[in-house]
């Protein structure tokens, strides 16, 4: 037997109902604060994340699908959809027909690392990018947005954790600080937090071995060494929270896994995943657009996990989704009436009614309990001397009263059981 891929995983109808009901609050959510769904393809040329996120990154230099078409071409199956959306922006001058452009997303994405709970080979997000305004309020609005969602969906064990990297050049200046503080430490660390101390220092606050986490915990704190803008911003950011009822908290180590980030980072965690508790994350990148190939733009975002917020709301059972059902099951009495019950069925149909009924010739007890399996609201009769008089006879499954209906009042009937 031929099974999924390792890391892959079908969901099953049964499943459905609690993407479908995660996918309307995101979409709900975003509507509101008026986002335009984006959908870019599944991959893309390689070069896009390489330059986009980072050669030092591990979702670079160790998690992607790459492969070479025919042409030759390296191509990605998209790791992450920051890179594809500024290429979208770009590529198609979104930003000559609006100033502002806000967008949003729900799409499968690819990183070869080790499956485990809630992370998966091909793995879905949602997420949202707001390109061309260095306004800190839309920075707040993505944390707005993101708690907003996972709050709807029932989730309470939530942490808001929010730092800043400041600029480009503030940044430079602290990586020699902590390079400093590290020079004497530097071979006590993991092999490849001794390879990032070379290449992007600031991989190190990511680093999940205990033994670089107890090294760099007394590290100096790129928050300490903002300039001022950076200062000024996170505080707009910080006040907005607060006028928004959304608690958090400052963690001077986040600093995110892809290298594009400038200013505010921030990342929603639950305590209900195990040990991966990151749920959504993001924060500005107002470097990323010119270094795909735009103008210098300012823009913000951010990713949640779909996956992961699902296993956060069934390990908190944060919401219930009621049986899947359809309004009619029509049951055959007379097996002579097979087409006209298809004939029926495909009329109940065009008036947008969900209907069912027996394709395996079974008995009426057999079909009566598809009925109840299928949770139909309504079972519909059809056989005996009361079709021969023009009759059908319809159970309402809820209460198990009945009622006779003429069969040439089809119309009026769908009308009938709409208002139910």
């Amino acid at each position: 037997m031929i099974k999924a891929v390792t890391g892959t995983k079908d969901i099953l109808p049964a499943d459905i109902p609690k993407w479908k009901y995660l996918e309307e609050n995101v979409q709900r959510v975003f509507q509101n604060f008026n986002y335009k769904d984006i959908r870019t393809p599944v991959f893309e040329e390689t070069a896009l994340f390489a330059r986009g996120i980072g050669e030092e990154t591990d979702i670079v230099g160790k998690e992607m699908y790459t492969f070479k078409d025919r042409s030759d071409t390296s191509l990605t199956l998209k790791p992450e959809m920051t890179a594809a959306v500024v290429r979208a922006y770009n590529e198609h001058s979104l930003g000559a027909q609006q100033s502002l452009v806000k967008l949003f997303y729900i799409s499968p994405m690819f990183r070869q690392e080790r499956p485990q709970a809630g992370r998966f080979r091909q793995f879905h997000q949602f997420g949202a990018e707001a390109i061309g305004s260095k306004s800190p309020l839309l920075d707040a609005e993505m944390i707005q947005m993101s708690y907003e969602i996972l709050v709807s969906l029932g989730l309470k064990k939530l942490t808001v954790k929010i730092n800043s990297l400041g600029t480009p050049e503030t940044r430079e200046n602290y990586k020699k600080l902590l390079k400093e503080f590290l020079e004497d430490k530097k071979d006590k660390l993991s092999e490849d937090s001794r390879r990032r101390f070379e290449t992007n220092i600031l991989r190190i606050f990511d680093s999940k071995v205990e033994s670089d986490q107890k090294l760099i915990k007394d590290a100096p704190k790129l928050i300490d060494h903002l300039d001022e803008e950076s200062k000024n911003d996170f505080e707009v950011v910080k006040e907005q929270l607060k006028k928004s009822n959304i608690p958090f908290e400052i963690d001077p180590a986040l600093v995110r896994g892809l290298d594009y980030y400038t200013k505010l980072t921030f990342e929603i965690d639950s305590g209900s995943v195990g040990a991966q508790t990151a749920l959504c994350g993001g924060g500005r990148y107002d470097l990323l657009i010119e270094t795909l190939g735009g103008k210098p733009t300012p823009a913000t975002g951010f990713a949640a996990g779909i996956e992961r917020i699902l296993l956060a709301c069934e390990n908190e059972k944060s919401f219930s989704i009621p049986e899947h059902s359809i309004n009619v099951y029509i049951v055959r009495i007379d097996n002579k009436l097979e087409s006209v019950i298809s004939e029926l069925a495909g009329k109940l149909r065009k008036e947008n009614v969900s209907v069912d009924f027996d394709y395996l010739q079974r008995s009426v007890k057999a079909q009566m309990r598809e009925a109840n399996k299928l949770n139909a609201r309504y079972v519909l009769f059809l056989g005996g001397d009361e079709y021969n008089e023009g009759i059908m006879n319809l159970k309402n499954m809820s209460n198990g009263t009945e009622e006779k209906i003429p069969i040439d009042l089809i119309r009026e009937f769908v009308a009938k059981l709409k208002q139910r």
